[in-house]
C-alpha cells in the first residue's frame, strides 16, 4: 500500500484483513509493536465498519505520513446519504472541559472515498489524536 508521494520501500505497513483495514507509515522510528488490532470498544452509531486499534502510535518518531484505508459497508449509509459522505474517524476521549477523560468523541478526518472498492482513505502528516479508527458516515458538511 503506497502512500502518494512517498517511496513504498520506506513505509512500514500492516493489514487486518478480518476488519478490512490497512495502515502505512513513513517515520524515522517505527516501534516493533506498530500495527492494527480489532478493537474491543463499541462502534459509534454512524459506523460503517468495525473499529480498529492502531498499536504503537506513541512510539512513532519523526512522522512524515500515515495512511489509513478502511473497507466500509455502503448499505449502512442512512437513507438519502451520498455514497461519498464517508470518512475515516478517530476516537478521542474528552470531558466537558476538553481534558481527555470522559465520553468518546469520534472526529472525522479528511478522507477520500473509492466507490468501486468501497474503501475510505485518510492520509495524515502527523499522528492522529487517538488510536482507534473506524469508517463512518460523515455528515459534518451539512
Amino acid at each position: 500500500m503506497a502512500i502518494p508521494g512517498y517511496d513504498s520501500d520506506t513505509a512500514a505497513e500492516d493489514t487486518l484483513e478480518q476488519a478490512g483495514a490497512s495502515i502505512a507509515v513513513v517515520a524515522g522510528v517505527v516501534p516493533d509493536e506498530f500495527g492494527l488490532a480489532k478493537s474491543a470498544i463499541d462502534p459509534p452509531i454512524d459506523a460503517l465498519g468495525d473499529p480498529v486499534d492502531v498499536r504503537g502510535l506513541d512510539g512513532l518518531k519523526a512522522v512524515e505520513a500515515i495512511q489509513f484505508t478502511l473497507v466500509y459497508d455502503p448499505s449502512e449509509l442512512p437513507p438519502g446519504a451520498s455514497p461519498t459522505d464517508v470518512a475515516v474517524a478517530v476516537e478521542t476521549e474528552t470531558d466537558a472541559a476538553g481534558n481527555g477523560a470522559g465520553d468518546r468523541n469520534w472526529v472525522p478526518l479528511e478522507s477520500t472515498v473509492d466507490l468501486e472498492e468501497t474503501t475510505v482513505t485518510a492520509v495524515l502528516n502527523d499522528t492522529p489524536p487517538g488510536s482507534t479508527i473506524v469508517a463512518g458516515y460523515d455528515d459534518s458538511a451539512e
